[in-house]
């Protein structure tokens, strides 16, 4: 199955047909084994069908991809687009984010005639810009870049008729929204723009009041079943992490282990490999090839545990991910919950481990009070039991097999990404640049 039919909960008997969705759509849908909506696509469809405004509170990976995917596609089948100037906007705050958005989207806009691009930092603008040039339709972008070829002439943005602003509080976490409002201000005011966010505080608001009118609000975290996540904090001697965090690595789950910086990722990456844990690295020092690369290995199975920065704490669709660890505890308890949110995906039970040394056990206690969490405590030594109780039996060693080929379907893709490269916006829509 696809992980945007898993990663929800079917709504009644309800039908993307009854909803509005017009049938080549909907045979797109079946064809991949998508066949009934979930929560926040059967809220927020009928009225973005209709031209509304949208403005929708739902958490990473609750299907909202295809509730903007299908009104944009619709509504702009049948349509003309001149070159560079794209019908169709969505912004993401990340590569991965845009790559897997595409993803989705073309075989939807392949059905209406339509074409996509992706416009996002850390590769050669020069496809990009030929694939503007060629009229792509529907522009999925990252801010800093898309800002970047506007600059240069490339692109226009007059003639976008529907804007989408997906994950709207990363966005404001890293820094992009001063050069969203550039973007969203070059786009006609008349347009119908539709923003999704798991939160709608703050600088979201102000975003929303000022670039909305009149919007549908829609909000499915009330309706949705709790992920059975099973919470451990287990306290470790600075000398003991490495070793402690090999021993959680080394069953046959799937393991998503965090660390606060790119150069910690790194390190931890490279102490794991040396005592023999086969893993790969997510975080903003690498290449986007080898992001692109490392993360289809963990998302394949290749390779069962990865170390990451809070780059893969939003967005990332990969099923199965059976641990989270903690390797350092996060700095504010939003990104606890967005990084343990990673496991019990789709109804499945997931666990997740924050480590904590003795000097950090008052800022660990805040944050999971903050957190709302009430977490299993223990203290715990490499060889202790509690370890291979949470890891599970452990898993055969293989050699690595080469990274499988990046699929482009209504399946889940390398997702979500830093927009470190995405930030190099320049001169008049420069944002604060959000590498991690």
């Amino acid at each position: 199955m696809s992980a945007l039919s898993t990663e929800d909960i079917t709504v009644g008997t309800t039908t993307f047909a009854s909803l509005g969705v017009p049938a080549p759509l909907v045979a797109v849908l079946a064809s991949s084994g998508i066949t009934a909506p979930f929560p926040i696509q059967a809220a927020t469809l009928p009225d973005a069908l209709a031209g509304r405004d949208i403005l929708g509170r739902a958490q990473t990976g609750s299907g909202k991809t295809l509730g903007f995917s299908l009104p944009l596609v619709a509504k702009l089948a049948g349509g003309h687009t001149m070159a560079c100037r794209p019908r169709g906007l969505v912004l993401v705050p990340t590569r991965e984010l845009a790559a897997q958005v595409q993803g989705v989207i073309t075989p939807l806009a392949h059905a209406a005639g339509l074409k996509v691009a992706a416009i996002f930092g850390g590769t050669s603008q020069n496809p990009q810009v030929a694939a503007l040039r060629g009229r792509a339709d529907i522009v999925v972008a990252c801010p800093g870049r898309l800002a970047d070829l506007i600059e240069q002439g490339h692109c226009h943005l007059g003639d976008v008729e529907i804007a989408v602003l997906d994950e709207a509080d990363h966005m404001a976490d890293l820094g992009f929204l001063p050069v969203v409002r550039r973007l969203l201000d070059a786009t006609p005011p008349q347009g119908q723009r539709l923003l999704f966010s798991a939160t709608l505080d703050g600088a979201v608001d102000v975003i929303a009041r000022r670039f909305l009118t009149r919007p549908a609000r829609h909000s499915v975290d009330a309706d949705s079943r709790p992920p059975e996540i099973t919470h451990h904090l287990i306290t470790v001697t600075p000398a003991d992490r490495t070793d402690v965090i090999a021993a959680l690595a080394s069953g046959e789950g799937r393991v998503l282990i965090f660390t606060r910086t790119k150069h910690g990722a790194r390190r931890l990456a490279r102490q794991l490999a040396q005592a023999g844990t086969p893993v790969v690295e997510l975080h903003g020092n690498l290449t986007q090839g080898a992001r692109t690369r490392n993360l289809a290995a963990f998302t394949s199975g290749e390779v069962r545990a990865m170390v990451a920065t809070d780059i893969a704490a939003r967005g990332i669709h990969v099923d199965g991910i059976d641990l989270v660890v903690h390797a350092d505890p996060p700095a504010e308890h939003k990104a606890y919950t967005h990084r343990s949110g990673r496991t019990a995906r789709g109804g499945a039970e997931g666990t997740v481990v924050t480590l904590q040394t003795p000097a950090q056990v008052s800022e660990v206690r805040t944050l999971m009070r903050k957190a709302g969490v009430s977490a299993q405590a223990s203290t715990a030594s490499p060889g202790s039991a509690i370890l291979r109780s949470i890891a599970g039996p452990p898993a055969k060693r293989s050699r690595r097999a080469a990274p499988a080929a990046r699929r482009t379907s209504l399946q889940a893709l390398p997702a979500e990404q830093s927009g470190g490269g995405a930030a190099a916006a320049s001169a008049s829509f420069r944002g604060r640049r959000g590498r991690r």
